[in-house]
């Protein structure tokens, strides 16, 4: 029996092991998937947005291969810094997964960045997405004007939620403390704001039409920043996805469906705004450490004809109390593992981890700290067989190694409490409790020791 070990629970780590157990060259594969909280799924539970029904039922398709019989979740395992290393992994199995993702996010490098009310779009979706690790909820909601930094589909997503009635959210699985907070939320103005042009844009057309279709908002979009970029006049030669947005953005700007066509400056029909705005290069976050964000301060920038974006030396400033900075992500070093900081990943051939350029057979990485936090969910299929055929090719050496015949007591010697799958379904059992409990579907439970309490009590 070849014993691995899949550090992470998200897409990658489920992938790679439908990948290990679905082949038949090498039938005794048992694999193990190990993540640091007791719930699986990764960004699929806790990074896409609540009224994402669609995308999160994606957890069906992950759930059947955690309930294979080769495969078992193990949560509450702590990997890195502070709990198991790859030394002490190897001792307990043949060969070890890493899918740990890109677990930070970038940040913009300007002057005010950190001032109360300037947030990460990464902490305000975990509070949202009830991870235990989330900050309690002290986004300041009284905020009037929300801008948020970046155009791809995490800050579209989170000009959603912020412009998203709370009533609407209530049939979600958004945790009660912040649907309460949502409901209290003063917010008017949601500003979207990219250093590019609308072709450049990295949100898919289906999010972006999403915003012109929320009851009691409105979209409204300049058609003269639209005009700076050169491909807005004829998008036939953009891929397909960014043709589409720009089309959807010239209907807003003509006054079509879903969009206002009027500016900044148009008559308000909904309770609140989303204001899209292009070539704008953020420079300042405006405030003070006592009162917090004021606003933002924006350079104007124009095409340079390469692709990139140059500044003007114009400036302007949007009035803010709250900015959501929603750049990337990127990886972090992994402890015990070779890092290479420029591009936030592990080395590694074909999945196979480098240490001083040799390939370590045992050793492996998918998903984004293996390529960057690039793709969609998707993307992580093709990755996670990848890795999975290298560790494959190797196991006939890797299978004469010694290991424990029990990988969850070894867990246990080594200091660790295991969350088993039983575990998980009672949380899903006192989650389904607390909805009903509120009259509601659902509810997620955003407290760690809620959390264990109820895997303890679901996996006796």
């Amino acid at each position: 029996m070849l014993r691995v070990a899949v550090i992470g629970s998200g897409p990658s780590g489920v992938y790679t092991a439908q990948a290990l157990v679905g082949q038949e060259a090498v039938p005794d594969v048992e694999v193990y998937v190990l993540d640091r909280l007791p719930c699986p799924y990764g960004l699929v539970r806790y990074g896409v947005a609540p009224d994402h029904e669609k995308i999160k039922s994606l957890q069906h398709n992950l759930r059947t291969v955690l309930e294979h019989p080769r495969v078992h979740f193990l949560g509450n395992v702590d990997v890195g810094a502070g709990g198991l290393g790859p030394r002490e992994l190897r001792r307990m199995f043949h060969a070890v997964v890493y899918c740990v993702g890109a677990a930070t996010d970038r940040h913009l490098g300007i002057p005010g960045e950190e001032l109360p009310g300037s947030h990460s779009a990464t902490d305000f979706v975990s509070w949202y997405s009830a991870h235990p690790d989330a900050a309690d909820g002290r986004f300041p909601l009284a905020a009037r004007s929300a801008v948020v930094i970046g155009v791809g589909n995490v800050a579209v997503d989170v000009a959603r939620v912020l412009a998203r009635g709370a009533d609407e959210l209530a049939s979600t699985d958004v945790p009660q403390a912040a649907l309460g907070a949502l409901a209290e939320s003063r917010v008017e103005d949601v500003w979207l704001v990219g250093r590019r042009g609308p072709s450049q844009a990295k949100f898919t057309t289906k999010e972006l039409r999403e915003l012109g279709a929320l009851p009691g908002a409105d979209v409204a979009v300049r058609p003269e920043e639209l005009a700076l970029d050169p491909a807005y006049g004829d998008p036939a030669g953009l891929p397909a996805v960014n043709r589409r947005n720009v089309q959807v953005l010239r209907g807003w700007a003509e006054g079509g469906e879903g969009g206002e066509g009027e500016g900044d400056g148009g008559a308000r029909r909904g309770r609140r705004r989303i204001h899209l705005r292009f070539f704008l290069r953020p420079v300042e976050v405006v405030g003070d450490a006592k009162s917090g964000v004021r606003g933002v301060r924006f350079e104007r920038t124009v095409p340079d004809g390469l692709g990139g974006a140059t500044g003007t030396g114009r400036y302007e400033e949007i009035p803010a109390q709250l900015v959501l900075r929603s750049v990337g992500y990127k990886g972090t070093p992994q402890p015990g593992l070779p890092f290479d900081a420029a591009t936030g990943t592990v080395p590694h051939v074909e999945g196979r981890v480098l240490r001083e350029g040799v390939p370590c057979p045992g050793e492996y990485v998918a998903g984004w700290i293996k390529r960057g936090p690039t793709g969609v969910i998707g993307t992580n299929r093709p990755c996670a067989k990848q890795t999975a055929a290298a560790l494959l090719a190797d196991a006939g050496a890797l299978a004469r190694e010694p290991v424990p015949d029990d990988p969850v007591e070894a867990l246990r010697r080594a200091g660790q409490r295991p969350v088993r799958w039983q575990g998980w379904l009672g949380i899903e059992a006192a989650e389904a409790a607390l909805g009903r409990g509120l009259g509601r579907t659902t509810v997620k439970i955003a407290d760690w020791p809620e959390l264990l309490a109820a895997a303890g009590e679901g996996d006796r």
